[in-house]
């Protein structure tokens, strides 16, 4: 029987789709539509007929277009996202508009006005695992945009999706680095000088043009790791599994943490078993830094390595050795991927401390965002008030430049917290960090720090209920992270679960025995409020006396109370209100986020260092039922 005979051609097609559709329609149908209908005229559609795309079908919340370029359908692709982003900077977070895009080259069946096949499939699904606001490519995209699209491109490993059999070569497109080519900035200019210049051009070639117009260095973007496949020393097939776990494991945990992009494991697992030069690897993966161990069984131990090598200079940075019993074979797995991932991780970690150094390096004109996020928090980690104030500076700097990184808005909300404890104008910046706080969720709903700030900031609105769903959510999301549980640990017993919280800090501390001075804080507060005072005061002695904020000097206080030290504890009263005068306990009780064991707690031992009670009645003004003294209440 003869084949029905179908119209084929070769396209790129490009799919978009609006991120938390369902929730916005939800919120207000008539709102969400009339937005949509309005960035299609003013923006999509505009951009379309630009870049000579069609729309071959729309859904509710997105789009399926055609071009006869790969370049067309990228650059509209970033226009795209650029003008949406431009056109919702003013809507608040909760309502703002945000796409995904797909974009593929590939072979498509022509019906009447529609494609089908593959070629779109693969688009559409690229998009279903593009990241907000970002555009994924296809490897045969990308394989026809080399020296056309000057903007970075991240490989992004190659993804198994629903109905392709094969792998997808995969790329991310870096929108934030975007800068205009000559040809974009020339257009932008009046006719007049497009065409002297477009003559000029002709004349001296296009390296003119680049002398005429200079731009800022491309931004090189988040730093990147390929995890290697653990070398089985042992050769046999219980090892072998146990090095494979492990490998996956460390991957798994790697990815939880939005500092920096995780090679998939599929585009690694080819080094399995094979010598190689981790300088090419770098290349071939366009990665910044290589992870390589091994595991090894000896007797009833088990030996594993893990070593992190800069894939550009070949130099190694950092690696560590566990010597363990092999009896609990996946107790060793977690713990091994646990500690490789803090240790490499947010905080105290290696890869955020080399690229402050890079930064560092650097003239501050030419800092990117990231950089400048980088320099930012680690500002913030040195807790002290001319530090924090400088923090706040630097991030709110790189949020101005790049407004999608949500790590920089979870950053400063934890700057304009500090600053807050250092005194100043308090209200504002409560509510300040507040805002960050939601830019963060808002921007990237799969950080768990995101979630974790929104608890904090929730926290000190005194809305708890809240509060913990979202610091459960941060704690589902990375549950082996050593940075979340040590947020919780501040935090658990304002929810009531005091207990929570020193395991919390224990496990912190476990995880990442490298923990900053900062950290100390919350693990102090954490051993104050269950009466582990050795250990509070422990913490409490990591930190310098510029580092102390109204909590610290008076947990200080009441921690030596605690423990009988009784001229210490009178000293450090001094030293207190040598530094903040005005504070009182009352004054400091009524405090926002604190619950009555937390109250309690403070009461009794200030009440013993012999700490001021009472505060001025316009303090307690402050307050909608201000928690009073007996001693201070006036008959």
């Amino acid at each position: 029987m003869a084949t029905a005979w179908a119209e084929r051609r070769l396209a790129a097609i490009l799919a978009a789709d609006v991120v938390g559709y369902s929730r916005l329609v939800e919120k207000d149908e008539a709102r969400t539509l009339s937005v949509l209908k309005a960035l299609r005229r003013e923006v999509i559609d505009p951009l379309l007929a630009e870049h000579h795309g069609r729309i071959v079908k729309l859904m509710g919340d997105g789009a399926l277009a055609e071009f006869g370029s790969v370049v067309e359908a990228v650059a509209c692709a970033i226009a795209m996202q650029t003008g949406v982003a431009k056109h919702q900077a003013d809507v608040p977070s909760e309502w703002r508009i945000v796409f995904r895009i797909g974009v593929n080259l590939g072979d498509v069946v022509v019906e009447g006005d529609d494609l089908l096949g593959d070629g779109v499939n693969i688009a559409a699904r690229l998009e279903k695992i593009c990241p907000a606001g970002a555009v994924m490519i296809s490897g045969t995209a990308y394989d026809q945009l080399q020296g056309k699209i000057d903007l970075p491109i991240k490989f992004a490993g190659e993804q198994h999706v629903k109905n392709i059999d094969r792998p997808i070569r995969t790329y991310r497109l870096r929108l934030d680095s975007a800068k205009p080519s000559v040809y974009e900035r020339v257009r932008s200019l009046p006719r007049p000088w497009r065409t002297t210049i477009a003559a000029v051009l002709l004349l001296c070639g296009t390296a003119v043009g680049w002398w005429l117009w200079p731009t800022a260095p491309a931004y090189t973007g988040k730093p990147s790791i390929a995890v290697l496949p653990f070398d089985n020393l042992n050769g046999d097939e219980a090892t072998g599994r146990l090095a494979d776990g492990i490998t996956e494991d460390i991957i798994t945990d790697l990815a939880r943490f939005p500092e920096f992009e995780v090679v998939a494991r599929n585009s690694t697992a080819v080094y399995k078993n094979k010598p190689a030069d981790v300088r090419q690897i770098g290349t071939d993966l366009r990665v910044n830094y290589v992870l390589e161990g091994s595991l090894q069984r000896l007797g009833e131990r088990i030996r594993a390595t893990a070593q992190l090598i800069d894939a550009t200079s070949g130099n190694h940075i950092w690696s560590e050795r566990w010597d363990r019993p092999a009896e609990d074979v996946f107790g060793i797995q977690t713990e091994m991927a646990e500690q490789v991932a803090n240790r490499l991780g947010s905080g105290a970690g290696l890869i955020q401390e080399a690229g402050r150094k890079a930064a560092k390096r650097k003239r501050p004109e030419n800092l990117n965002a990231y950089e400048l996020y980088l320099l930012g928090t680690e500002k913030l980690e040195q807790v002290t008030k001319e530090s924090v104030n400088e923090s706040v500076r630097l991030l709110k700097r790189a949020t101005e430049l790049d407004p999608t990184l949500a790590r920089a808005w979870v950053e400063l909300y934890w700057a304009y917290e500090n600053a807050a404890s250092f005194g100043g104008d308090t209200e504002q910046a409560h509510r300040l960090a507040r805002e960050a706080a939601e830019r963060a969720v808002a921007l990237d709903p799969s950080d768990a720090e995101a979630h974790a700030v929104m608890g904090a900031a929730l926290g000190m609105g005194d809305d708890l209920v809240r509060a913990k769903a979202e610091f459960e959510e941060a704690l589902r999301l990375n549950p082996g992270s050593a940075e979340l549980l040590t947020f919780y640990a501040g935090w658990a017993v304002t929810f009531g679960k005091p207990e929570r919280g020193v395991e919390a800090a224990d496990k912190a501390i476990q995880l990442n025995p490298y923990y900053l001075p900062w950290q100390a804080k919350p693990f102090s507060y954490a051993y104050f409020m269950v009466g582990r005072y050795d250990d509070a005061l422990k913490m409490l002695e990591r930190l310098s006396p510029d580092q102390w904020n109204q909590g610290v000097a008076l947990r200080r206080a009441g921690t030596l109370a605690g423990l009988g030290r009784m001229d210490e504890a009178r000293a450090a009263v001094a030293d207190a209100l040598k530094r903040f005068p005005d504070l009182t306990i009352e004054g400091f009780v009524n405090g926002p986020g604190m619950n009555d064991l937390e109250r309690q707690r403070f009461i009794e031992t200030l009440r013993v260092a012999g700490f001021p009670a009472c505060a001025r009645p316009a303090e307690l003004a402050r307050f909608p039922k201000p928690v009073r003294l007996p001693e201070c209440i006036k008959s």
